[in-house]
Order: C-alpha cells, then structure tokens, then sequence
C-alpha cells in the first residue's frame, strides 16, 4: 500500500499527512487555518503591481473609448 502524503503546513511548517481524515488540510490546525484567514482578510497578502502604462497611453485608451459610445 502507498504510503499517505506528508506536506508542510503553510503557517507554521509543521508536518501533515495530506488526507481526506484531515479536515484542516493542508494546515495542521483549525488555529493555523484562521491565521491565514486572518492575513487574506487584512491585505497580509497581495500580488506587488507594477506601473506599466503611462498617463498617455491611459488617456488614449480613455478616447478610443469614447469613441465606442
């Protein structure tokens, strides 16, 4: 038989074996479960954004959709 899994909880890197008997999977704890709720819920995560566009290519962007109208 294969044996089950084993990941790392990704709030505090305890070991957990990956399973459907796991109900807070894939953390190892209700606690680490809301902790990482908590970091969605406060903006403790987010994806960096870079400037790309400049103010003229938006401009034109905004008149080209005017045009549309």
């Amino acid at each position: 038989m294969k044996k089950p899994a084993e990941v790392a909880c990704p709030q505090c890197s305890k070991k957990v074996i990956w399973s459907t008997a796991n109900t807070y999977r894939p953390f190892c704890s209700e606690r680490c479960k809301l902790m990482d709720l908590g970091q969605w819920a406060t903006g403790g995560y987010s994806i960096p954004v870079t400037d790309n566009f400049s103010n003229e290519s938006i401009n034109t962007v905004s008149s080209s959709d005017e045009n549309l109208m």
